[in-house]
């Protein structure tokens, strides 16, 4: 529909002749239509409040977030929204609408997304950019106390928040995990049919957000603006908005972005109480900024191509790149020197058929340079995990199949199989046991509805990780150095049982000869001193690294928590200064509500501590650890001074971070801890 045709949209009365007369006079004017009503067309001398990377332009656009990288802004409307006619009684209706445009610095990647929202106040300084959209923090996020409502506008799919894609708009209650969610787009007025819309094509575009106090029912529809808005809502969902929402709420809009910029513009934003908001007039509404595209040729081509000649290139091409598609897309790699691990290695074709494609809906998550995919082997009638590795170097390619191959005969109950491998131009997949409960570290910082692990799991996870370990180092016919023990490495099978996962950065060594000096790899907050320092991985570096995952089970903290104002609190000393001063079992993770064995978690808070001491000539071996665990010895007796000692000179996090702010070095393969 044109932009003309949608003027006839607009109600023909008296106010409505005096609201448009207003607006072609004040174009940024914001028009108090009654309490609780407002209208922007444009921001100029409004009353609105902004903040973060949040400025209105000279022109009157509201730009909310820049191409600045890891920024957040904010705008509210400067007074407050009487939601409740009277204390304990329902939120009554309300509609608001938005005109705003997304233009990214590179035309097929957003960052991160818009939402609007109501807030009990104003005052969301605590909120994080990236993917919590300027609205909640790793703390909040899931926390019904914030009471936000928020419909979000994303534009990058985030697996932490179970997105369904790159391109969609969410509702939010208190939690960035969408009630509901549906790819932009919206329906047909005429044909009924579903239209898809690009969020970041740099085109204004329209969303209007209706919920409806008596049905109980949130609707939001979506729509280029030069239409008018579509009958079918592209989500509607049944929910009280009265168990969420304050009586008196802040309106307001925010935006955030990433790794990358992306420039959030609002041309017009109106908010009505009991009552639709009115059409935009047109005209009034500043303008986007022009996308810079390449020169058009057109005038360098003195007449267009004929369609016949343009349609028999197109076939041609087509029918080639089919043709050479069908030949590439179960090509594999294979050398001579693979046929000695013949019986190791697995079909490509099986593994794309497993799992149908690689398709993102078989995505168990990604990390670094891999993404990992459950799958299924209709032959054997087994479930998978597929780890998809980039792997471009062609150097050291035998070695390190020939150690996958030999870790592959690593057979321990607290061990991940490793099924095989399959090799193809760049990329490396390898194939473990699927284990179904996923990852430990999603039960100790997952979503806040995910269970929580008793005292009786947890201990039994750090044992079964350290019988794991002692298989490794002593009981198998080779050395084996995990080097990146944590707890998004232990994946938990049906019955909740640990098993050390994820034998990418490990090595292998005979018995009886010296550790070899190599990159330096691993995860921050997990590194032992001597191996920050000489590079020199050794069974007493997984053994700190395990002294780390044991105080991370038992205290539900992360090795390294970022603080607001940038500080660092590392687990290890806060854990030392809380038994120094007589209250150790205070570092027990709070969600156990004190229901926990006194002795056991004496135990795992001090072996924790004597693990990562800094000296390796004090950290026990793995076959001490057991003996400890299982009470076969008595635990040495150490104080919180000995514990203290030398630590914090020793403290690799500041090697570490002298050539790696954000954690990651992918040089030398280090990641941040997670």
């Amino acid at each position: 529909m044109s932009g003309d045709n949608r003027r006839c949209f607009l109600p023909v009365n008296l106010f409505s002749i005096i609201l448009v007369i207003t607006s072609i006079i004040f174009p940024s004017f914001s028009t108090a239509i009654a309490n609780g009503q407002f209208e922007y067309y444009g921001f100029v001398n409004s009353s609105v409040i902004v903040d973060g990377a949040a400025v209105v332009l000279p022109g009157g656009l509201l730009l909310l977030s820049n191409n600045t990288a890891e920024m957040k802004g904010h705008v509210f409307h400067r007074t407050p929204i009487r939601l409740r006619k009277s204390p304990n009684t329902t939120v009554q209706s309300f509609s608001s609408s938005l005109v705003f445009g997304i233009i990214p610095p590179y035309t097929d990647l957003g960052a991160h997304g818009m939402t609007f929202f109501v807030a009990p106040s104003s005052d969301l300084s605590t909120a994080l950019a990236s993917q919590f959209l300027g609205l909640f923090n790793n703390s909040n996020n899931g926390d019904f106390s914030t009471r936000i409502f928020a419909v979000e506008i994303d534009t990058i799919l985030n697996t932490e928040f179970e997105d369904i894609d790159d391109n969609h708009i969410g509702i939010n209650i208190c939690d960035l995990h969408s009630v509901a969610s549906h790819p932009a787009g919206y329906y047909d007025n005429t044909t009924g049919g579903f239209r898809n819309l690009s969020l970041i094509s740099g085109e204004a575009m329209q969303i209007w957000i209706d919920y409806d106090g008596v049905a109980k029912r949130i609707d939001v529809a979506l729509a280029p603006f030069t239409m008018a808005k579509p009958t079918k809502p592209l989500l509607s969902v049944s929910y009280d908005l009265s168990a969420v929402l304050t009586d008196v709420a802040y309106v307001g809009l925010s935006a955030a972005t990433g790794t990358v910029g992306s420039s959030h513009y609002v041309q017009g934003w109106s908010f009505s109480m009991n009552g639709p908001t009115p059409p935009f007039f047109t005209a009034k509404l500043p303008d986007l900024p022009r996308i810079a595209r390449k020169a058009s040729r057109s005038k360098v081509l003195p007449v267009i191509v004929p369609i016949a000649t343009a349609t028999f290139v197109f076939l041609v091409t087509l029918a080639v790149f089919l043709f050479v598609r069908m030949r590439l897309k179960f090509a594999e790699l294979r050398e001579d020197w693979e046929i000695e691990f013949g019986p190791h290695r697995l079909s490509f074709k099986d593994l794309y058929f497993a799992t149908e494609g690689f398709k993102n809906n078989h995505l168990l998550g990604t990390g670094g340079f891999e993404r990992v995919y459950k799958g299924f082997l209709s032959k054997s009638k087994l479930q998978i995990a597929v780890k998809k590795v980039s792997h471009e170097s062609s150097q050291g390619i035998r070695e390190f199949v020939a150690e996958v191959v030999s870790i592959g005969r690593l057979r321990h109950r607290n061990i991940v199989k490793l099924l095989g491998y399959c090799r193809r131009k760049g990329e490396l997949l390898l194939v473990y046991d699927y284990m179904p409960n996923g990852s430990l570290d999603k039960y100790l910082y997952g979503r806040s509805n995910r269970q929580v692990l008793d005292w009786v799991q947890r201990f039994r996870i750090i044992k079964g990780v350290a019988s794991g370990l002692l298989y490794l180092h002593g009981e198998w016919e080779q050395i084996v150095i995990h080097r990146d023990v944590k707890a998004s490495n232990v994946l938990l099978d049906e019955e909740m049982n640990a098993r050390l996962g994820d034998f990418g950065l490990a090595r292998l060594y005979d018995h009886g000869t010296d550790m070899q000096t190599t990159h330096l790899v691993g995860t921050i907050g997990y590194l032992a001193p001597e191996l920050v320092r000489r590079g020199k991985a050794s069974p007493l570096t997984d053994v700190f690294a395990f002294g780390i995952f044991a105080l991370e089970v038992t205290c539900g903290r992360r090795p390294i928590e970022h603080k607001m104002n940038s500080d660092k609190l590392l687990l290890v000393d806060w854990v030392i200064d809380l038994w120094h001063r007589g209250s150790i079992l205070e570092a027990m993770d709070p969600r156990l509500q004190s229901e926990y064995n006194d002795d056991e978690a004496f135990l795992a808070l001090k072996l924790g501590l004597l693990c990562s001491h800094p000296l390796p000539t004090v950290r026990p071996s793995m076959w001490h650890v057991m003996q400890y665990l299982k009470h076969d010895l008595p635990f040495p007796e150490v104080t919180p001074a000995d514990m203290m000692q030398n630590r914090r000179v020793d403290s690799p996090v500041p090697y570490c971070q002298s050539v790696a702010s954000n954690g990651t070095i992918t040089m030398s393969g280090l990641s941040g801890g997670r």
